[in-house]
């Protein structure tokens, strides 16, 4: 994964290969064996945006991760744009490598308008100055795990804030999967709401299929689950600055079937709610 957060603004720069198309390339170095699926849609939606006016912003994506991409070749993507109304506009990106569709974006871009106004609030957390980093959990399973969070992810600054626990307390049982997390990216982004919402498309990807394992003692990482994300959206309520700290109050209200279903939602620091996210992903128990 990218090392530094210019690292990571760079992989979001598109090459464009002619209208409507584009080519985004792939970290120079990483451990994965898959695109990282905030990857593609980060990059599916800037190439989406780049084909709207620049005073109509996103405020809904929807994806569809259709196979698991290749992190040796480029992906390319094809914008279609399905409308352009007087306050909206739609584009739809599929995403392509070795001849296959991988992955499937449509996105809704609208100018601002006033209207009415509410919002859920922000629950109690203690500050990210007062949560441990990630390397900091992480350590205390493993050393192994520490250093792999700090070699693929260094581009986040990503601090726990909790969440429910494996020990079965009967005061968590109508919230069995609960996790919280402050976010954002470690560098300056500058106000560019394209590069911010893609950032924030990226981040919101990283721990939304782990919190409906956490009711059953297990991550994402561990050898009894075939873990896959196969869809994922996000609401963009408010402008956002995703290199200041963002909190993510994510909760697993179901899974069955060998999926596990996420919500979250996304307040700055002061309390408002900038976005929304919703995932279902793969969880098949293995063996």
């Amino acid at each position: 994964m990218p090392n530094t957060i210019a690292d990571l603004v760079a992989l979001l720069d598109l090459e464009r290969l002619e209208e409507d198309l584009y080519r985004g390339s792939q970290p120079a170095a990483s451990g994965v064996k898959r695109v990282f699926g905030g990857q593609v849609a980060a990059q599916a939606l800037v190439a989406a945006a780049r084909s709207v006016a620049p005073e109509r912003l996103v405020h809904s994506a929807h994806m569809y991760f259709l196979l698991g991409g290749d992190p040796s070749v480029p992906i390319v993507y094809d914008v279609e744009r399905i409308r352009d109304g007087g306050s909206f506009s739609t584009r739809r990106v599929s995403a392509r490598q070795h001849g296959r569709v991988i992955f499937y974006l449509t996105a809704s871009f609208h100018r601002y308008e006033k209207g009415y106004e509410h919002q859920d609030r922000m629950p109690p957390v203690p500050s990210p100055d007062d949560s441990p980093t990630m390397p900091q959990v992480l350590s205390g399973l493993s050393r192994q795990a520490a250093e792999h969070w700090s070699r693929e992810w260094s581009a986040l600054d990503v601090r726990y804030v909790g969440g429910t626990r494996f020990d079965g307390d009967p005061s968590e049982e109508a919230v069995p999967g609960l996790q919280r997390l402050w976010f954002r990216a470690a560098g300056e982004l500058g106000p560019d709401p394209v590069l911010n919402a893609a950032l924030l498309t990226y981040l919101s990807d990283l721990s939304l299929l782990g919190v409906s394992l956490v009711p059953h003692g297990l991550t994402v990482a561990s050898p009894d689950v075939q873990p896959a994300s196969l869809d994922h959206a996000i609401w963009f309520h408010r402008p956002i600055r995703a290199d200041q700290w963002l909190l993510y109050d994510q909760r697993s209200p179901s899974a069955t079937g060998a999926r596990g279903f996420t919500t979250a939602n996304l307040y700055a620091e002061d309390g408002t709610l900038v976005a929304s996210t919703a995932q279902e992903g793969l969880i098949r128990p293995v063996g």
